[in-house]
């Protein structure tokens, strides 16, 4: 009977937990940019050191996704969302007092335990408020809540940094994690959680989610190429004079993901996910190309649009085929399986990439990460490309 039951995206629930996610990303990405200058103004650390203080961040949320994807269904996704949340706010208090530099990084590293948590849980419980015909739809909305964080949160930080301190990011954090509580406890997941003991006995299949895992390796090489861009588009601008361009790259490339979701997220419903994710590769080739060669602002924005059409529509693709190819009771796996693997291609890729800048320079990165992801669609065809058909229809059946 539910099943035949006409239902849309936009229920009170799917907002409520997309405003839930833009408020942690939001608090995410603010203090991810900011971390290291701060490191440096206020223990004086080397960059180096600084820069372990920023990303120990993103190490502490990989940790907590391998077990709160393995969890999530005996704790309850509602309630490993208010936990996550609640760790979040706590270490965020400690931002205020006297520390030093090992203390930063433990807050840091236990901050990212509990944002990991509680994103896993935001996205189990998006993937049970979707219609399972409308997965590439919903999923393709709440992934606008990361994107606009991602620009919004970075331009915000700037500006409290230059007009203020240091003091006013961690409380506008603090508010954001108690905004995103209030929200969380006003959630209802519509189905009835299945709860399940957890076996002690170590198995892969209770850590990463298996029919997740080909689209994940998949994401992970296109976000070790996009890694490039969080971390290098700032000194490459310095590097080529375009600061003025480079402040604008986010805004641009939010703007050019706001404009195609519409469309792109139902394109995948209806026809697939081929049809978004083979343009959106060529597209992110493209953008990088362009990057790699740009001279004047309106390339280097044009580049950055093309960026946007093309890994922000891919990103969100990929994320609801993860979802469309595992069974219900095991989202929860599904969604912490992709976390985990975007991650690592965002987190470990300036570490590679870092030691070819040296010798190639940045433009030659760029230019070579656009090959990068070229050799990528020959990639997501063995692991889903050519079997794509089996998960558009086997949400339907």
């Amino acid at each position: 009977m539910c099943i035949l039951k006409k239902e849309g995206v936009w229920t009170k629930d799917f907002i409520s937990i997309s405003m839930v996610n833009f408020g942690l990303m939001l608090s995410m990405y603010l203090l991810l940019v900011t971390m290291a200058p701060y490191a440096i103004e206020k223990y004086d650390v080397s960059v180096s050191t600084a820069g372990l203080a920023a990303s120990i961040f993103i190490i502490g949320a990989l940790v907590s996704r391998l077990f709160a994807g393995r969890y999530i269904e005996s704790i309850g996704n509602k309630r490993m969302l208010v936990m996550g949340i609640a760790i979040n706010i706590i270490m965020t208090f400690f931002y205020f007092l006297p520390a030093n530099i090992v203390a930063l990084m433990v807050i840091r590293f236990l901050q990212g335990i509990g944002v990991g948590m509680a994103t896993t849980a935001t996205g189990t419980i998006v993937g049970k408020v979707i219609p399972a015909n409308k997965y590439g739809e919903g999923i393709g909305y709440f992934s606008l809540s990361a994107v606009l964080a991602a620009a919004i949160g970075p331009l915000i930080g700037v500006a409290l940094i230059e007009y203020s301190n240091y003091t006013s990011i961690f409380f506008f954090s603090l508010v954001m994690g108690v905004i995103s509580l209030i929200i969380s406890v006003l959630v209802n997941p519509p189905v009835k959680e299945i709860m399940t003991s957890a076996s002690s006995r170590f198995a892969f299949s209770s850590f990463i989610e298996p029919k997740a895992l080909p689209i994940s390796i998949s994401i992970f090489v296109i976000a070790l190429g996009y890694s490039s861009i969080l971390s290098f588009i700032t000194a490459y601008t310095a590097e080529i004079d375009l600061v003025e361009a480079g402040s604008f790259y986010f805004l641009v490339y939010a703007i050019a993901i706001l404009v195609s979701r519409p469309f792109t997220g139902k394109l995948v419903d209806l026809k697939g996910g081929n049809s978004v994710a083979y343009p959106g590769l060529v597209l992110f080739a493209i953008g990088m190309f362009l990057i790699s060669q740009a001279q004047t602002s309106f390339v280097f924005l044009v580049a950055s649009a093309f960026v946007g059409l093309g890994y922000g529509n891919f990103q969100s693709c990929t994320q609801s085929l993860a979802i469309k190819m595992t069974p219900r009771e095991r989202i929860g796996l599904a969604t912490s399986t992709y976390l985990v693997f975007l991650e690592l291609g965002i987190g470990f890729g300036p570490f590679i990439l870092g030691c070819f800048v040296p010798l190639i320079g940045y433009r030659g990165m760029y230019l070579s990460l656009a090959g990068l992801i070229m050799l990528g669609i020959p990639l997501y065809h063995v692991l889903h490309g050519r079997k794509d058909k089996e998960a558009l229809f086997s949400k339907m059946t």
